[in-house]
């Protein structure tokens, strides 16, 4: 959990200096310090040396996700950004689920051999300092520049606070399956880890298929709407796990709270980058990936805060998936009050011509 932990209190910093200095150059060193300190555990004996280590690492990973992001919202706008906002959240759980496999067989052999994947990205450096370019004013196309110019004029802070609160909120709810499921399996008398892996892949490939399937499901629904949904899948997976009785069960609910989890990112983070001016982007992607990041390591504080009002882990499970249910009722209000203005303006502006 540490580098989550220092993910989370290094990206509002992380953004502040790729405000400062620029998205492209910090991203190359962060890169390279990502590269050089994850693998570093390899090479040392002393455990609290090496959690020293890991927590170092997660600083260069929220420079590294926070640039990353500030790059999408800089070269892309539009349909074109949230084609590219999805594409990076389906690539992290792609290269995350065969990264596991990987590290996993790599594993048997070493405890030490994992860590060694993290060499991986220096083969990408190259092709960042070649193919990428500082999305500065004075070096991007015309074109570009009368795009920007058309987004906000100032931050709009409302939808900046609305998309903190909900990735929080979200990823309190969604790593309430990674981290309390093989609790409930074990409770059941499931305790081949095996099954219990095989449970949390599942898990991972639905959160693929959400994610696949969220460009749909915006166009269909905007964005009000799919957080209703997700929401309401979030919600129901948490109510079928705290009842399953058998493994089954156990994977039909992991399976249908991940297809919510995977609309979760995509569908928050393009109306916070879309309420950002293009100086902020980096302070407010930052602030996006901190709260990402303290709601996956504050998940299981607030189960057990929860079970201190609940009688055991399933009744807390149960009282998050109504606060989930809550949430979605809140947001199809918020969904059919939108529609319900913009037809009232579509009608306005008829009758006025």
């Amino acid at each position: 959990t540490g580098p989550a932990l220092t993910v989370a209190l290094c990206a509002p910093l992380a953004g502040w200096r790729a405000d400062r200095v620029g998205r492209k150059a910090l991203l190359v060193i962060a890169t390279l310090l990502y590269a050089v300190l994850g693998a570093l555990p390899a090479m040392l004996d002393n455990l609290p040396a090496i959690v020293g280590t890991r927590l170092l690492f997660g600083c260069a990973e929220a420079a590294v996700m926070t640039c990353c992001a500030a790059l999408i919202a800089d070269y892309w706008h539009g349909e074109e950004r949230l084609r590219y906002v999805n594409r990076q959240v389906v690539t992290i759980g792609l290269v995350g689920a065969l990264f596991f496999v990987v590290g996993g067989a790599l594993g048997e052999h070493s405890w030490r051999s994992p860590f060694l994947l993290y060499l991986l990205p220096l083969l990408l450096v190259p092709a960042m300092m070649k193919v990428l370019w500082e999305p500065s004013m004075a070096k991007r196309p015309r074109a570009e520049q009368q795009a920007d110019e058309s987004g906000p004029a100032k931050v709009a802070v409302r939808s900046l606070v609305i998309g903190y609160l909900m990735i929080l909120g979200g990823m309190v709810l969604t790593f309430v399956v990674p981290i309390q499921a093989p609790t409930l399996l074990v409770s059941l008398g499931i305790a081949s880890s095996t099954l219990i892996g095989m449970a949390a892949g599942l898990s991972l490939l639905a959160t693929l298929g959400g994610s696949l399937m969220w460009p749909l499901l915006r166009r269909r629904f905007g964005i009000a709407g799919c957080n209703a949904l997700l929401l309401s899948l979030i919600g129901l997976g948490l109510w079928l796990l705290m009842r399953a009785q058998s493994y089954n069960a156990v994977l039909v609910a992991v399976f249908i709270q991940g297809l919510g989890s995977g609309l979760l990112v995509p569908n928050v983070m393009a109306p916070v980058m879309n309420a950002l001016t293009a100086s902020t982007r980096g302070r407010g992607l930052g602030g996006f990936t901190s709260f990402l990041y303290i709601g996956q390591f504050v998940s299981p504080l607030v189960v057990a805060s929860v079970g201190a009002f609940a009688s055991d882990l399933r009744q807390s499970i149960q009282w998050l998936a109504v606060a989930s249910f809550a949430a979605a009722l809140l947001w199809i209000a918020v969904g059919l009050r939108t529609r319900g203005h913009g037809q009232a303006t579509t009608l306005g502006s008829r009758q006025s011509s």
